[in-house]
């Protein structure tokens, strides 16, 4: 199962982040309702498997009414169904298979609406590609691209066959409009607010403005940063996943009915307006596209926004294959032959990538991402404060508290969403037991009126644990001199810094939080499970890093004796283990080499320098390109020269 990562489960009347989708978040209470399976994320998965069908069945359907049914038909359909993108984002609770199936019945309505034989015909397609023109819009912006393309065209085509009067054009734009419906639903919810948890104040013109058009995130933009790649760049990211993920065969398929095309005006037409949406939208979005996709989970974000354009692709592919049968059977006969050898053609490409995607698409026994959120949450002290920041903590933890009613008696406050002036308004009744001291949390200039800092807010919630899921939001360092982060798995707890701290009853304490067995390294560098599996893994270490760090700053009296329960906590770690991060080797050889400069403290000081030799010259073996290795390189050679010495004083 995997959890949802970005919509809140729509169990309550709440409204997804911008730009809403009230669409899908609809259609996902809907199906929650009729078929509730083993779990919410479950059900809407089922959900966003039965869009992406029906994305490919609109894509069959666009080529056979094109061309004609046969293996170009199912090949368009069949090579986008099992395509990795496509498989991976049809199984999961996401938006892009609802936006696949809306290309997909764009496509559809357009090539009815071309090849109709009246213009009576076409008016009624129209009617229909107008509707779906505004409803597509309650969903992925992203389609805003196809749909301006679309527009002029369907109206040109009508103008020009004496189709187009006043009472078309508002028939025509009734529709449209008709289809933006669907957005009713944010004013309505916001006004109601009745949900636990909800994004944005859509009860005024200026909030609802706010959120249809991503202000929050950045207008046209993936995100709010200053990072950007250039166009050509993410162009050339986009035409090598098209290669290694549609395969070679079927980018020659599409050129070659991009060329077949030229034969018919007919044909060129349609075709001329596939290629058109595709590169408009290919071009637009490179070039707005500001994450680094070097990053492997921000290039996992960047390339879902790509499978808008490989349906236009498979769609070139199968009307070339259909094509070019008709056009060889024109020429040199054999007809059945040449369909057969279609036939074999297009089931050994659907095969392939069949054979090469199931590993990494089969999702059904994966619930890492569950797991993950179900041990932190339950790891938590009875009714603490969690303030979460970024994608992995918040969505999880909120959806296993209000979705799977997991913790009711824990509270979840979102460090980012507390810095917006909807959320204090919005959000506080539905936590009670949480003292806000102003209207919203300023990082950077807290003395402003009706704002107030993290130091404030903590101080007015003193009374119930308060941890932070992972980290605090940068910016903001009024509680440093109040209060001290203590490491808790991959969250941490904030104490008032008179707190009495106990480093052997608190490394106790952290231990074995959690029952997380998953192997390190194991999962694909662009996923979530990725992130949550190395998040599980580092937080078993947390509190021998942070005894460390309390060693480098602390007395001669206090120092020893951390560096002896960090070291020993690094090699009970270290040792249980057969496969771990490599930053843990370095951990372990500086533990090593420090408890050594503090006398051994019962250690054998032979042992301490071979541990810190051995564990040091691992790390460098793993990580040659630290920038650090040759001042490693150098501590390692000091080492073996003690060691030699020491040894020799010891045969003495």
């Amino acid at each position: 199962m995997s959890v949802v990562l970005r919509a809140l489960c729509p169990v309550e009347t709440q409204v997804a982040h911008p730009p809403g989708y009230p669409l899908f978040t609809m259609m996902s209470s809907l199906m929650l309702s009729l078929l509730p399976l083993s779990s919410p994320a479950h059900s809407i998965n089922v959900l966003c498997a039965v869009f992406g069908a029906g994305a490919s069945g609109a894509l069959c359907f666009t080529v056979c009414r094109v061309a004609e049914p046969g293996p170009g038909a199912v090949l368009a359909g069949g090579v986008f169904a099992v395509s990795r993108l496509v498989w991976q984002w049809s199984v999961v609770a996401e938006v892009f298979s609802l936006n696949n199936l809306f290309v997909g019945v764009l496509f559809s309505l357009s090539a009815c609406f071309h090849c109709a034989d009246t213009v009576q015909q076409k008016k009624k397609f129209a009617l229909w590609g107008a509707l779906f023109c505004g409803l597509s819009l309650c969903n992925q912006h992203t389609l805003v691209l196809y749909v301006v393309v679309i527009i002029p065209w369907a109206l040109l085509h009508l103008y020009t066959h004496n189709g187009l009067s006043f009472f078309d054009l508002v028939s025509l734009g009734t529709c449209f409009l008709a289809g933006f419906v669907p957005y009713m639903y944010l004013p309505v919810s916001s006004y109601l607010n009745r949900a636990r948890w909800s994004w944005g104040d859509q009860t005024s013109v200026h909030g609802l403005l706010t959120h249809l058009l991503r202000a929050e995130y950045g207008t046209f933009s993936l995100a709010k940063t200053n990072e950007s790649l250039n166009l050509l760049e993410m162009l050339r990211a986009q035409w090598n996943h098209c290669v290694n993920d549609l395969t070679v065969p079927v980018l020659a398929l599409a050129l070659l009915g991009m060329l077949l095309s030229l034969r018919s005006r007919l044909r060129c037409i349609f075709v001329c307006l596939i290629v058109t949406m595709v590169s408009i939208y290919s071009v637009f979005f490179a070039w707005r596209a500001n994450l680094n996709i070097e990053k492997p989970l921000l290039l996992g974000v960047v390339e879902r926004f790509w499978l808008q354009a490989d349906a236009g692709v498979c769609v070139l592919a199968g009307l070339g294959l259909s094509w070019l049968v008709c056009c060889l059977t024109g020429h040199l006969g054999k007809g059945t032959v040449w369909n057969t050898g279609a036939w074999i053609l297009t089931a050994g490409l659907i095969s392939h990538m069949i054979s090469l995607n199931h590993r990494d698409c089969d999702q059904s026994s994966n619930d890492v991402v569950d797991r993950f959120s179900r041990e932190v949450v339950l790891s938590l002290p009875q009714g603490s404060l969690v303030l979460t920041r970024g994608d992995l903590p918040g969505n999880t933890l909120r959806y296993q508290h209000y979705c799977q009613s997991l913790r009711p008696d824990l509270s979840l406050v979102d460090q980012e969403m507390m810095t917006y002036n909807w959320y204090v308004a919005k959000l506080q009744r539905h936590l009670p037991g949480v003292t806000f001291p102003g209207h919203r949390w300023d990082p950077v200039n807290a003395v402003e009126k009706k704002t107030f800092s993290i130091e404030q807010f903590l101080k007015r919630n003193l009374h119930r644990p308060v941890f932070v899921c992972i980290g605090l939001t940068e910016g903001d360092p009024s509680w440093e001199g109040s209060f001290s982060r203590w490491p808790w798995g991959v969250c941490e707890q904030l104490l008032p810094v008179k707190t009495p701290f106990d480093p052997k009853k608190w490394a106790q304490k952290t231990h074995n939080l959690y029952n997380w067995s998953e192997p390190h390294d194991s999962f694909h560098p662009g996923s979530w499970e990725r992130v949550a599996n190395e998040e599980m893994w580092q937080a078993r270490m947390k509190t021998a890093f942070f005894l460390f760090d309390l060693a480098e700053n602390a007395e001669k009296e206090q120092q020893g004796r951390l560096y002896e329960i960090s070291y020993k906590l690094y090699c009970q770690i270290v040792d249980s283990q057969v496969d771990y991060p490599a930053n843990w080797d370095k951990n372990l050889a500086l533990a090593a080499e420090r408890l050594l400069q503090s006398g051994g403290r019962g250690y054998g000081l032979d042992s301490l320098m071979s541990r810190s030799i051995r564990h040091f010259s691992r790390y460098l073996k793993r990580e040659p390109s630290d920038p650090q290795s040759k001042a490693i390189r150098s501590i390692i050679t000091h080492l073996r020269k003690e060691r030699e010495k020491f040894r020799d004083r010891q045969k003495a």
